[in-house]
């Protein structure tokens, strides 16, 4: 049997780079295993599995090449990007199921938002010594503690000062490993509020070992608990971010991911993320 996916970039920035994401449209007659064998021969970060819901418009399953996982952003914003190119969103208010509940969607043309979850803190200052040996930064480096935010999926979230900080990261794949297990993260999420592009908000770059990920280059479940922490931790009073990543990539893939916060006064009590998802390529896949 062959399986159609598109390869679709996820979060491009002014139509170029983003995060490129499997889609396998109509993928209700596949089992758990053989959607893990597709995402293992796509062999990128995660492949999306649209299928028809009890409960949303589409149920999407996420794939890494190693595990299901309970959500992907650039993969959602890749799937419903396509799904509206392809005519199969009539409306801009519509909805995914997970294997960890519904999330709201909105979809504008190609640009898609997907809703996450009030942001959970925990403070890891006690950590800070081998956090900091796991990405290779001293405390001069640094301009915050850090801290794991989860808004759906639990990230490690640290600040350094500068664009040449961040690009001079030297990550240990192994510590940081070790610390997303003791901590059950996705990966770590590294910004500094100096930007490539003037409009931006923060840049970052994500390592996600654990999923076979060494390093990514838009992360929508990411961006969002780092706009969380921009207000909560550093104090930025605004409801609108962009983020941009990818840039300091060997080679560079920009990619900008939107953050729009809701809040009441000034606690945060949901947020989206969204970016536009452009499909680069059809692969066909023989299980």
């Amino acid at each position: 049997m062959k399986v159609k996916v598109a390869i679709v970039n996820a979060f491009v920035d002014s139509d170029e780079g983003g995060n490129p994401a499997g889609v396998v449209i109509d993928a209700d007659h596949l089992s758990d295993n053989q959607k893990l064998e597709i995402a293992k021969e796509v062999g990128l970060s995660e492949t999306a599995f649209v299928s028809k819901s009890n409960t949303a418009d589409f149920k999407l399953d996420f794939y890494t090449p190693q595990k299901q996982i309970a959500h992907c952003g650039h993969a959602t914003i890749a799937t419903f990007s396509l799904l509206s190119q392809l005519g199969l969103v009539d409306k801009q208010k519509t909805s995914k199921e997970t294997i960890d509940g519904d999330r709201a969607i909105e979809v504008l043309g190609d640009f898609a938002y997907m809703e996450q979850t009030k942001p959970k803190y925990r403070d890891l200052s006690h950590d800070v010594i081998d956090i900091h040996r796991a990405i290779g930064v001293n405390a001069t480096q640094v301009i915050s503690v850090p801290a794991i935010v989860n808004t759906g999926n639990s990230f490690l979230i640290l600040g350094v000062k500068t664009i040449e900080d961040l690009e001079s990261l030297t990550p240990d794949y192994k510590k940081i490993e070790e610390v997303s297990e003791e901590y059950d993260l996705i990966g770590f999420y590294i910004f500094t509020l100096e930007t490539n592009n003037k409009k931006r908000d923060a840049s970052s770059r994500m390592f996600a070992p654990r999923y076979g990920i060494k390093e990514e280059s838009a992360t929508g479940m990411a961006a969002g608990p780092l706009a969380c922490f921009l207000h909560d931790y550093m104090h930025l009073d605004q409801s609108v971010f962009q983020i941009e990543q990818g840039y300091s990539m060997q080679p560079a893939s920009p990619s900008c991911i939107k953050v729009v916060l809701s809040k009441e006064g000034k606690e945060i009590n949901s947020l989206k993320a969204g970016g536009i998802g452009k499909p680069s390529r059809y692969e066909e896949i023989e299980i």
